[in-house]
C-alpha cells in the first residue's frame, strides 16, 4: 500500500498520518472478520412450528414446514400452496 503524504509534513506528522490510516485499516479488517463470523441467518428451528400453526389456523389445514422454506414472513406466506 502506497500512503501519500503532504511534503510539509514533518517526521512526527508523517508517523501519526501513517498510524491514524493503519489503524482505521486494522478496524475494518476487524469489522469485516467479524461480519464474516456472525451469521445472520434466520433458521426455521423454533419458528417453523408456529408458522405451520399459523397456516393450520388461517388456511384450515395442517401442512409441513420444510427446512428449505423461506425465513422471509412475506416470501414464505407467498408459497403457503406448495407445503
Amino acid at each position: 500500500m502506497n500512503l501519500d503524504v503532504p511534503d510539509d509534513a514533518d517526521d512526527d506528522e508523517a508517523a501519526a498520518i501513517a498510524a491514524a490510516v493503519g489503524a482505521y485499516l486494522n478496524d475494518r479488517s476487524r469489522a469485516a472478520a467479524a461480519a464474516a463470523t456472525t451469521s445472520d441467518d434466520e433458521t426455521w428451528t423454533d419458528r417453523k412450528w408456529a408458522f405451520a400453526g399459523r397456516l393450520d389456523s388461517v388456511q384450515g389445514r395442517a401442512a409441513r414446514v420444510t427446512d428449505s422454506t423461506p425465513t422471509d414472513s412475506w416470501t414464505a406466506a407467498g408459497r403457503t400452496d406448495r407445503f
